[in-house]
């Protein structure tokens, strides 16, 4: 693994590819030098972790939120698991409690589409189901825990739309008549699995479907015969581990392009080959080798090294730190790049999967407490990284869930049974 000062390979012929990943890597090592100790070492221990000025960034998203973020009007839910997530991750103190937490939660009911099922992207009257906010909703009140959290999920519904955003190719729809991707699938089974509504019509076909998005790289593509991705290679792994399927991929391939992922010049993942650095990597590819390791230790083919053997944590750790901290909060895709809630919310993902124990059963990998190496005196939450939320708040919603009875479907959404065969 290169250091933060060894520049990449040029092969002396100048594309804007490489042009721009020379002005990264030199933006990267000049944050980087003004860390380094006199032998050349990075000095970590100077680094501090600034949780309560990323603590302060984050409640104040739950206010009202600068022009630029108009954008995100369509996807308010995002914003409430973004911003969750993070304080939840950054210890008890700072996580939604209270009235703070009772807002959230009512906001999302406004949320929940009437009859239709699923959540839209915002509260405003005719805005439809979509499965990316519903997942972004569901997650947020499985972090908040509370019963009236809880309570806010209308099961009945979701069930009714999951099932029909469900193709028969074993995809899914993100709406009515939406694109189909691996992040239906992922959403789906993700929300489904948490509200114990993952019945065999839901798992139908989803696994077969999803190894034909496997590339020639070994990454995962949103779609079969589309570009490995970062994103889509992480929803479709962790599909892959809640339908109990791993086998299905090619996982040595899988394996080496996302090793291969990892930049050598400042430890920061990129998304797809020739691509930048960018910090929220940090999770989407980062978070999918403890789902790896899991899988490697089922076949007998993990490293003797373990998960620390496949890509170097204390690489990403740095880069996290240095390059990526904002000393005023929050924190960013790379230097000369603002803070955004999004970058804020997988970084920190990233760095608490990075830092935590590894742990063989994938339905809770990476999910001890994070204790990273003695130069990063984090001491964040842990993360189940199959559904990015807290390890704690997905066992209470798991055990709420599991005593639900299933509720039962309108016959229009019933799969056809067989005729009888006369003896």
């Amino acid at each position: 693994m290169a250091t933060f000062w060894e520049s990449t390979y040029d092969d002396g012929l100048p594309t804007h590819s490489t042009n721009e990943q020379l002005k990264t890597e030199d933006a990267c090592r000049a944050v980087f030098e003004e860390w380094i100790n006199p032998d050349g070492s990075l000095s970590r221990e100077s680094v501090s972790f600034c949780r309560t000025e990323h603590a302060a960034y984050l409640k104040a998203g739950l206010g009202s939120l600068a022009a630029g973020y108009v954008s995100l009007d369509a996807s308010r839910p995002w914003l409430t698991y973004w911003i969750s997530h993070s304080l939840e991750l950054l210890g008890p103190s700072h996580a939604l409690r209270g009235d703070e937490a009772d807002n959230v939660v009512g906001f999302l009911r406004r949320c929940q589409v009437p009859g239709t099922g699923g959540f839209a992207g915002g509260a405003h009257p005719g805005q439809i189901a979509h499965l990316a906010p519903t997942y972004a909703a569901i997650n947020t009140l499985v972090t908040i825990g509370t019963p009236a959290a809880l309570a806010a999920i209308d099961r009945a519904s979701l069930r009714v739309f999951l099932r029909r955003m469900k193709r028969p190719d074993g995809s899914f729809s993100m709406h009515d008549d939406g694109e189909c991707d691996v992040r239906g699938v992922y959403t789906a089974l993700a929300v489904a699995s948490l509200t114990n509504l993952l019945d065999d019509e839901l798992r139908r076909g989803a696994a077969e479907w999803i190894a034909s998005c496997q590339t020639y790289e070994g990454g995962i593509g949103a779609t079969p015969g589309e570009e490995a991705h970062g994103g889509y290679t992480f929803c479709g792994l962790a599909s892959m581990v809640l339908l109990d399927r791993v086998e299905l991929l090619r996982v040595p391939p899988l394996t080496r392009w996302l090793v291969e992922r990892q930049m050598g010049v400042h430890g920061g993942f990129q998304g797809r080959t020739n691509k930048l650095v960018d910090g929220c990597y940090s999770f989407w590819q980062g978070g999918a080798f403890p789902l790896l390791e899991a899988a490697l230790t089922r076949t007998a083919e993990l490293p003797s090294g373990g998960i620390a053997s496949l890509f170097s944590t204390d690489g990403l750790l740095d880069y996290l730190f240095v390059c990526c901290q904002q000393s005023n909060g929050g924190l960013r895709d790379k230097p000369g790049r603002g803070r955004d809630y999004y970058h804020t919310c997988y970084c920190l993902s990233g760095l608490a999967v990075a830092a935590a124990e590894p742990e063989p059963d994938p339905a809770t990998a990476g999910t001890r407490p994070a204790t990273s190496p003695a130069h990063w005196k984090t001491a964040l939450g842990f993360v189940n990284p199959v559904y990015n939320v807290s390890a704690p708040k997905v066992e209470a919603a798991l055990e709420w869930s599991r005593e639900l009875p299933l509720p039962p479907l309108p016959s229009s959404l019933m799969r056809p049974q067989p005729a009888p065969t006369l003896a």
